[in-house]
């Protein structure tokens, strides 16, 4: 396999030597955004904790330092699942790259050490739990390292959605080895996540330990919330009307729900796999392997399916339940769109959302201090919910990028819904709540509520004489889907809490004031049309078409690569990224020379497939 060292690989050697690797090895011209800076700093043996979102180029920013060094970068990763994709793509650049984990034999754990002890690695990639083995510590010892990459740094982040105690002892790195550079990286950090990752790993800002974060906008993603009406016929619309023939994600809160819709969407006719911890490690596998090597596949999952997922054309990512934090939703969504081309991150959201997030919250394990930062975790997902402004600026505050100007590509900003003073609306809800309590010394869910505002002689509202409350039919001004919008939000606000063992609804102390009038409720209105993917003139996000006699060319490439990847028994974009093929259907160069100018075609790539290409150009 071509070596894809530098001439000299020497921590000193020069300041051309990173661009040259660019160049030769990943088919690039340029480094983007702080990538230059990151890498340079890591080269000449500084610590750096770099905040970089999804599809940013968070790896180059270790991987090129790693073969400018001397020695071998190490990469604790905690995907194992994705360890062999991983060092498949790099391998297909030349570079040389292993893994050691749980899933090898003994035998292929003792080629991959040996190859680390005779310098014939340029990455090794290890989950956080080797470096607790004794043996894997000595071996390290054994060997040259050239540089720590942390690769999903929040890991180490005790209130974070993805917390691994395993990451808690990554601060030894340092302690063991003092002079070799160490890289945290994660495109999922707030302020305060920033500052424990930087704790815990001993890398506060100083002489040595440099930060760096780049903005969190991923202005190619389209972010949409939708109110549920049968969520899963919004979906299948989603994909029929925006994303047909596209790879995408849908997410759901329980293992149940994963497999119902997955077998909705095939019965369809589309592709759809689930992904949940209660499938046995052979069918996760398969259908993580069926989505990462195939076109236009579908994956229904819950939370446990994506981190470090590369597959670069996931076009959109769908939530059919409330993430539980703004960080999970964002580290969701970020999958979509790794490439830079447009794509959709659509959530459907409703009333009983709330009221399942509520109550696990109180049923949650832990004392209330968790229970508290558990609360505002949902307290910002619902605000980003019911805003009325631009989501992605709301978005990129919640991290920190405060006065971002509104997007144009949200669905607040294409179709800006309305506010109205829902003071009386809340004051009857309320005053139900209050007399069913206070009078009748009963509790009741949304249905119930709604029946008696709306004056409805139900059976029940009959059984519990509830058409003799002097709140009985005081609310036909709104239907029923107006006043569960509002109930959603006055439980959002916190104006209303559910009690957790039957799902009703009580007051609060903050429902005090806006009963007594004191206090004005100003609600949002969902707006009737939700906003489609149409994107304005001028947006960042917008790609320009194919040319007509480009596209075929496109198709034929994408054949062509499907092909060879099944042949070789990788994903496809470990050949070539989507991007890659329509720069090369657009251009269509006539020899090896004009191909290896396409960003993205490295040497080895060009020697590998370059005729190949070509051929296909001209068949």
């Amino acid at each position: 396999m071509p070596d894809a060292r530098t001439a000299d690989p020497a921590p000193e050697s020069s300041a051309a030597a990173p661009l040259d690797v660019l160049r030769r090895v990943f088919g690039y011209e340029s480094f983007r955004g702080q990538q230059a800076e990151i890498i340079e700093h890591v080269c000449g043996g500084g610590d750096a904790l770099v905040l970089m979102p999804t599809g940013g180029g968070k790896s180059l920013c270790y991987q090129i330092p790693a073969l400018v060094r001397a020695g071998v970068g190490v990469v604790v990763s905690p995907l194992i699942a994705l360890m062999q994709d991983q060092v498949d793509a790099l391998r297909a650049l030349g570079v040389r790259a292993g893994f050691l984990n749980s899933t090898q034999t003994l035998e292929e754990r003792r080629d991959t050490e040996r190859a680390f002890l005779s310098g014939e690695l340029d990455l090794l990639y290890l989950a956080p739990e080797r470096l607790r083995v004794p043996s894997t510590m000595s071996l390290l010892d054994r060997g040259r390292v050239a540089l720590f990459a942390i690769d999903e740094a929040h890991c180490v982040a005790q209130w974070g959605h993805d917390f691994r105690p395993d990451y808690l002892a990554l601060s030894e790195l340092h302690e063991r080895w003092p002079d070799v550079p160490r890289i945290a990286l994660t495109a999922t950090a707030t302020e305060a996540t920033h500052a424990e990752i930087a704790q815990r790993l001993d890398l506060r800002p100083g002489e040595r330990a440099r930060h760096f974060v780049a903005s969190f906008d991923r202005p190619n993603i389209q972010y949409r919330i939708a109110p549920k009406d049968e969520p899963r016929r919004q979906l299948l619309d989603l994909i029929r009307t925006e994303h047909a023939g596209d790879a995408g994600i849908v997410y759901c809160l329980s293992r149940n729900s994963v497999e119902r819709t997955a077998e909705f969407l095939a019965a369809q006719g589309l592709v759809a796999l689930p992904y949940h911890a209660g499938l046995d490690a052979g069918t996760r596998a398969a259908n993580q392997a069926r989505f990462l090597r195939e076109d236009g596949v579908i994956v229904v999952a819950t939370i446990a399916f994506g981190m470090g997922i590369d597959k670069p054309d996931v076009r959109f990512v769908a939530h059919l339940d409330l993430p539980k934090s703004v960080e999970g939703y964002y580290q969701e969504t970020g999958r979509a769109g790794r490439d830079g081309l447009p794509s959709t991150a659509w959530l459907a959201y409703g009333l009983a959302d709330v009221v399942q997030q509520r109550k696990m919250i109180e049923e949650s394990d832990g004392d209330r201090d968790h229970r508290r930062k558990l609360a505002q975790h949902l307290d910002a997902m619902l605000a980003l919910c019911e805003t009325v402004e631009c989501r992605r600026t709301q978005l990129l505050a919640y991290f920190g990028q405060r006065g971002a100007p509104p997007c144009g590509n949200c669905d607040t900003c294409l179709v800006q819904p309305e506010s109205w003073d829902g003071t009386v609306a809340a004051q009857k809800i309320l005053s139900t709540v209050f007399r069913l309590d206070r009078e009748r010394r009963q509790k009741f869910g949304a249905g119930q509520i709604i029946d008696i505002l709306l004056g409805r002689r139900t059976a029940k509202v009959e059984q519990f004489d509830h058409h003799s409350l002097t709140v009985f039919g005081i609310g036909t001004e709104l239907g029923e889907g107006e006043w569960r919008t509002v109930l959603r939000q006055l439980v959002a606000r916190g104006l209303l809490a559910v009690e957790p063992r039957h799902q009703t609804f009580v007051l609060t102390e903050e429902s005090r004031p806006v009963l007594r009038g004191e206090q004005q409720v100003m609600l949002r209105r969902d707006p009737q049309r939700q906003a489609r993917r149409a994107r304005p003139a001028g947006s960042s996000a917008a790609q320009p078409a194919l040319a007509p006699e480009a596209a075929p060319l496109f198709e034929r490439l994408r054949t062509w690569r499907g092909a060879t990847a099944k042949e070789q028994g990788v994903p496809a974009y470990v050949i070539f990224h989507d991007a890659t093929l329509r720069e090369i259907a657009s251009r269509r160069p006539a020899s090896l020379a004009e191909l290896g100018a396409v960003s993205g075609v490295g040497e080895t790539k060009l020697a590998r497939y370059g005729e190949q290409v070509l051929q296909a150009l001209t068949d």
